[in-house]
């Protein structure tokens, strides 16, 4: 995950209440009703491949679960070039806003 001094790429972590299992059934489920290709999962990580609507460009995003400090952690990366013009960022915060939703909900 981004360091937090890194502040151009930091996205906090969403805070949880659930065990890892739950929280990583609920970002699956959202992944996937977003069109994501989940590549791989852990206990405490999932790693899914995004593909952009327009111009296909391929981005990497990847969950990990930090039991101890009860945290979500996130990283959304392109394939190609250095700059997304802040697509990454905001598929992350609206992936939270998903998840955090559902993970309310239950």
């Amino acid at each position: 995950m981004a360091d937090s001094a890194d502040r151009i790429h930091y996205i906090e972590a969403l805070s949880i209440s659930r065990a890892a299992s739950e929280v990583l059934d609920v970002v699956e489920a959202v992944l996937q009703d977003s069109g994501a290709e989940v590549k791989s999962r852990t206990d405490t990580a999932l790693e899914a491949l995004v593909v952009s609507g327009i111009f296909r460009f391929k981005d990497d995003v990847q969950f990990f679960v930090d039991e101890g400090e009860r945290r979500l952690h996130a990283r959304s990366a392109s394939r190609m070039g250095y700059s997304d013009l802040g697509a990454n960022r905001k598929r992350v915060n609206e992936l939270f806003g998903r998840i955090d939703s559902q993970l309310n909900a239950r």
